[in-house]
């Protein structure tokens, strides 16, 4: 969003995109106690989108579109001691590892948080590993969304969970979550009362449309095409690009 489609989207338009990475589930909180105005909101998971749905949420959210997929993938530091084992071996026989440091999103406030916490139960239990469910309810391993990346890539963090479409983005060695198909399910929605409201339809037809689907499939990303539209109210500007 930040490096390809929101410069991409600036030239086409003639709109500015200005994004806000966190956690969906910490975006979601900020876009309800107004600590935060924003024009579109896109998540990692469908069901943040319900915290935003009905009066006693705020009706920030009507409707949200499905648009494409990512599997979760353990990404790793290669200068890690631990570098040859997790690419020799299952990654489960390696995080439980003495010293290891796994990096994680925390599960209260980002979908890809909670899906650590699944794959590592899952693995705990179909391997016969207590250790993983052990480190599942830690928060010694849960780092900031925005900062996981440069941890990673600086050392502090011998591996940690990502999506693939992040993890290619960002140019990161990764491994494969064995055994397990775990991924995010992206969504994008209009929020109701945007402030730029023009801007918010020209960045979902944009987003939606041929160039930002290249951009997405170039980083990995498995499209939902057409995209899958859930609720009611989608803007007269938004329903052609939504198959509506």
């Amino acid at each position: 969003m930040e490096k390809t489609v929101g410069p991409a989207y600036d030239k086409a338009t003639g709109f500015t995109f200005q994004g806000q990475g966190a956690g969906s589930g910490a975006l979601a909180t900020q876009i309800k106690g107004k600590t935060v105005k924003a024009d579109v909101f896109v998540s990692a998971s469908p069901k943040v989108n319900q915290t935003l749905e009905g009066s006693a949420n705020g009706n920030w959210v009507s409707w949200y579109a499905s648009f494409a997929s990512s599997n979760l993938v353990i990404g790793i530091n290669p200068k890690s001691s631990f570098a040859a084992d997790l690419t020799s071996k299952p990654w489960y026989d390696v995080v439980g590892e003495s010293g290891f440091k796994l990096g994680s999103t925390d599960a209260l406030t980002d979908p890809k948080g909670a899906l650590s916490v699944t794959a590592l139960e899952n693995a705990a239990k179909s391997e016969n590993k207590p250790e993983l469910a052990t480190i599942a309810k830690s928060y010694d391993n849960v780092q900031p969304e925005e900062s996981l990346v440069g941890r990673l890539q600086a050392g502090q963090l011998d591996a940690a969970f990502f999506y693939a479409s992040e993890a290619k983005a960002a140019d990161l060695t990764t491994i494969p979550l064995t055994g397990q198909d775990l991924k995010a399910t992206y969504t994008v929605t209009k929020l109701a009362g945007a402030p730029n409201s023009k801007g918010a339809d020209a960045f979902i037809q944009y987003l939606l449309g041929k160039e930002g689907k290249a951009d997405m499939k170039k980083f990995g990303y498995d499209l939902i095409s057409p995209a899958d539209v859930s609720g009611t109210g989608v803007p007269t500007a938004l329903e052609s690009v939504l198959g509506r």
